[in-house]
């Protein structure tokens, strides 16, 4: 059996290690280690059964070890994946059975599905990909690795997000429009048109409130 450990042990991080554990893999393919986190007293006084074991920077991987990142920023979630995939690390999946997703999508590692989210045919989500609960994916969307979707949330068929987007709470995304790599759509925004890469949109109709 495997030993799953947490990046993050603040307020994502403790959702996280709640859904894990309602996952059918746990205690059957994997049970959770603990987690790595720079602040050591993050848990002190939740009465978690689980340590905070040491910083990213800190570890050593054991035999047996495979990790999820629960980071909600996502240029601090692909730096410290990158320390532990340069250390050797393995990532898993982390969907929570209440997810509804088509048998015909098509999603990457490291990915974390949270409750109720829904995902269409052929929809294709990469590596390290988080889908907040609530959230809808359309059919034939395509997710670029590192996304951060948040709750609520809604993408229309044929609809993409490059590398290192994040959507916050209740944003939607037309049908077959693109957000460009590195964007950000604020809370509530409604996407009708294209949105460049590096920039962040946001209000209904959304508009651009910041340009790299």
């Amino acid at each position: 059996m495997n030993n799953l450990i947490i990046i993050g042990a603040r307020g994502y991080g403790r959702e996280v290690y709640n859904w894990a554990t309602q996952c059918a893999e746990y205690k059957k393919d994997w049970t959770i280690k603990g987690f790595l986190d720079d602040k050591s007293n993050a848990l002190d006084g939740m009465g978690y059964q689980v340590p905070i074991i040491s910083s990213v920077e800190d570890y050593e991987i054991e035999t047996g070890d495979v990790f999820i990142c629960a980071l909600g920023d996502v240029l601090f979630k692909r730096k410290y994946i990158q320390l532990i995939l340069d250390k050797g690390g393995e990532f898993i999946n982390i969907i929570h059975p209440t997810a509804i997703i088509n048998s015909f999508s098509k999603i990457g590692i490291g990915i974390i599905i949270c409750p109720f989210a829904s995902i269409s045919n052929e929809a294709i989500l990469g590596d390290f990909v988080t889908i907040q609960a609530y959230s809808g994916l359309g059919h034939d969307v395509k997710i670029g690795s590192w996304c951060h979707i948040n709750s609520y949330s809604f993408m229309g068929g044929y609809a993409t997000l490059e590398e290192e987007v994040t959507l916050h709470t209740r944003a939607t995304i037309l049908p077959g429009l693109k957000v460009g790599k590195g964007a950000v759509v604020g809370a509530g925004s409604i996407v009708i048109k294209n949105v460049k890469a590096g920039t962040t949109v946001f209000g209904n109709p959304a508009k651009v409130i910041f340009n790299e």
